[in-house]
């Protein structure tokens, strides 16, 4: 499998990684049975993300996705990262192999679910909001017990 010089780095120097003490909103998302979690806490002020945090424990381009979606976010108003997808967190590491982009897909889902306990505690859920947070519902990582939901998933293995 090869990576591109981003996503090494990434992985071998992770930024933000840790946790936010007085985190204004946290988003954890995984699949324990996969192996891939993620927790994002967010520091906000005045409506603008000041600080990001990760801790992830899976592969190698879990913990680069993670580094990489807190930089994205820092410094940006919430509506403004609420925008930030799993193609632009992969496209920003240059790319990763087919069979990790779920990562960035965990990244995006756990960026969206630390804004959306932040916008339902802050009583600003509106329906225009909810419809973004739908990738929420979805289980990328629902691995069934057929063979080939077992090959599609062979990413799970973490042999990188």
């Amino acid at each position: 499998m090869e990576y591109s010089e981003k996503v090494m780095d990434h992985f071998m120097n992770p930024r933000n990684m840790g946790e936010i003490a007085d985190a204004t909103a946290s988003g954890t998302v995984g699949n324990p049975v996969c192996g891939d979690i993620m927790k994002i806490d967010l520091k906000i002020e005045n409506d603008i993300i000041t600080d990001a945090k990760f801790k992830t424990f899976g592969c190698g381009s879990a913990i680069a996705t993670s580094s990489m979606a807190t930089e994205l976010i820092i410094g940006k108003y919430t509506a403004e990262a609420l925008e930030v997808s799993n193609k632009a967190v992969a496209d920003a590491l240059d790319g990763l192999p087919t069979v990790k982009l779920h990562c960035s897909v965990l990244a995006e889902q756990a960026i969206k679910k630390a804004l959306k306990s932040f916008y339902e505690a802050e009583g600003r859920m509106t329906d225009e909001f909810a419809e973004k947070f739908k990738i929420l519902g979805e289980d990328e990582h629902d691995h069934g017990d057929d063979e080939e939901s077992a090959d599609e998933h062979a990413c799970c293995l973490h042999d990188d």
